[in-house]
């Protein structure tokens, strides 16, 4: 059984993981940062509070999926004397009065399906990181949970009572919450239940009926694209990395990290696969970030992360009130990455916003103005490509000249000239093109090894999985000789019972245990750029198996047990399922003709 056996429902604007069983067990609110009033998932292994959820009596088995093509949730519970009743759980999105309608809001329907099952509804919030146990007041028909600074309003049309005390009823009909901000509900609970969930179901089918989909693969595809979106604050376009924090990376250790936050790296890689399915409106919101909060006029240089909110604090501490995942502490919110020096990102912005300034369905936001606002990122691209960072794994103990963060810096001043030709400054074009064919020559150079492949640091012989994205970067094809030999070197150094480590060295914490997912992606890829797209089939296969339940992805698998490991779902590595298997997949023409 998966590590991560969670599913999560949202809006882009809250989020909550719930269980295979149907337990809420993380949820952040008001927005995807916010204060886990649901966090039982960080606080041990068998905690008394921090989750929603419903007991059933007899309880045999469950079974969860997702309504098709939607992130609406649906588990259904069956008793030893096969009574059974169905849970759905979303967060509403659509259209309501000409704009998006996306509140802090979670709601759950439960319907009885065969029989009268007795349940017992159990709501149980904490407040500041599990420091806090709310006080209660009761409505007519709410309960409101209040803490210093937050108040979770829960309406049902149930008896307050019955949750409150969590006495047992029999379920002779369905039972609505609507889980969220301290406002009243003035619509009959059951009917605006359905009217939701009705809206909701229309809202996502539509999306997904819009995604550029491979003619194979397509549930997974379809899936990872869902939930990537689920992983963006539509409010001000950030991306998060994943919903969670503090999920280890592996087994006992304490590579526990708060990823809730917008990497500018993991933000290039989620609009670069949701622009591969079709869907720019990511990419667009997440530029209007970029302008508002990254590349601020007279900003001398940019952070690897930022908040999604200006009120957030990126600070790194540790929420002492929580255990831990399955006890595996520390729980820490902030991330000390926000305080590093990683130079990719300065390519990481360019290129995030690449597809703008050619693409015609895009109204004119890629125009002149961008284009200043990303000249000075392309000068400090340059300025910074050869100066020692601490790498797009974020070493913590040591700083290189790291290959690819060189590499996005050459990436970012070439697409800067594209973009300058794009725009009618032949000037700028030609001056940048020259700086950065310079610097490409240098950083071959410098990162080829006496031996001919490409070390993932420059004047170094170190492996590292990022290399293998130096031809999708434009750096030189996966036909050169160079490139064909480091590929041997990951085959030899990094890769575990077919999957892929990030390196093979001691960091800061020890020897990685686990490997990194979507570097196997990037070796699936590397295989099929090279001809070798047999072997890239069976070991992206291979890697589909290890999905969880619902069909996601978590950062990191132990090669050995196939556990998934790490914060959860990660962007990373649904990027790497969703493009992967666009270059993988017959074409539509091959499968609508041709036999498999």
């Amino acid at each position: 059984m998966s590590q991560v056996d969670l599913a999560p429902v949202g809006n882009c604007g809250v989020a909550s993981l719930v269980d295979s069983k149907g337990r809420h067990v993380w949820f952040c609110f008001p927005r995807l940062d916010g204060d886990p009033v649901f966090n039982s998932l960080v606080n041990g292994p068998d905690p008394d509070n921090g989750y929603m959820d419903l007991l059933v009596d007899g309880l045999q088995f469950s079974r969860q999926r997702y309504l098709p093509n939607t992130a609406i949730l649906e588990t259904i519970l069956t008793t030893s004397t096969q009574e059974r009743l169905r849970i759905l759980d979303f967060a509403p999105r659509f259209r309501q009065f000409g704009r998006s309608f996306r509140p802090p809001m979670l709601v759950r329907r439960i319907e009885p399906i065969s029989g009268q099952p007795r349940i017992t509804l159990r709501l149980r919030p904490t407040f500041e990181y599990g420091a806090s146990v709310p006080e209660v007041s009761i409505g007519s028909n709410h309960l409101r949970y209040i803490g210093a600074n937050t108040v979770l309003r829960v309406t049902a049309d149930v008896g307050p009572t019955y949750i409150l005390d969590e006495t047992p009823f029999l379920l002779t009909k369905p039972i609505n919450l609507f889980i969220g901000p301290d406002e009243s509900v003035l619509e009959e609970p059951d009917g605006l239940a359905e009217r939701f969930l009705h809206e909701t179901t229309g809202y996502w089918t539509d999306w997904a009926r819009q995604l550029a989909i491979p003619f194979e693969w397509q549930e997974p595809v379809i899936r990872a694209a869902i939930t990537l979106k689920l992983c963006s604050y539509e409010e001000t376009g950030a991306i998060v990395a994943a919903l969670t924090t503090s999920i280890p990376e592996a087994p006992g250790t304490r590579r526990n990290w708060d990823y809730r936050y917008c990497w500018l790296r993991d933000s290039y890689f989620t609009v670069n696969a949701l622009n591969r399915l079709g869907v720019t409106r990511t990419m667009e919101n997440y530029v209007r970030f970029l302008l508002d909060t990254v590349v601020r006029e007279g900003a001398s240089t940019l952070h690897p992360v930022y908040p999604i909110n200006s009120r957030t604090e990126l600070k790194e501490r540790e929420a002492a009130a929580l255990a831990g995942f399955h006890g595996m502490g520390p729980v820490r919110v902030g991330n000390a990455a926000s305080v590093q020096r990683q130079n990719d990102v300065f390519g990481s912005v360019v290129l995030s916003s690449v597809q703008i300034f050619c693409d015609s369905r895009i109204p004119s936001i890629g125009g002149e103005h961008l284009y200043q606002r990303l000249r000075p990122v392309g000068e400090m691209a340059l300025r910074n490509a050869l100066q020692p960072d601490a790498g797009l794994w974020e070493y913590r103990g040591r700083a290189a000249v790291f290959t690819y963060s060189a590499v996005m810096c050459w990436a970012g001043a070439h697409r800067l000239a594209m973009i300058a030709r794009t725009v009618g400054d032949s000037e700028g074009a030609a001056r940048l093109s020259a700086r950065a064919e310079a610097l490409q020559v240098e950083i071959l150079q410098r990162a080829v090894t006496k031996d001919g492949w490409i070390s993932g640091t420059l004047d170094g012989e170190i492996a590292d999985a990022s290399v293998l994205l130096l031809p999708q970067l434009g750096l030189l094809p996966a036909s050169d000789e160079r490139f064909l030999r480091t590929i041997e070197v990951v085959e030899s150094r990094l890769v575990r019972d077919g999957f892929v480590m990030r390196y093979n060295e001691a960091d800061d914490f020890g020897m990685p245990e686990t490997a990194f997912l979507v570097c196997t992606f990037w070796y699936i890829d590397a295989l099929a750029a090279t001809g070798r797209s047999q072997e890239a089939r069976e070991i992206f296969e291979h890697l589909l198996v290890r999905r969880n339940h619902v069909g996601l992805l978590s950062e990191d698998i132990a090669p050995d047990t196939g556990e998934l490991w790490g914060n959860f779902p990660q962007t990373y590595s649904l990027v790497g399922l969703a493009l992967s298997a666009h270059r993988l997949s017959r074409t539509w023409e091959e499968g609508l003709w041709r036999p498999a």
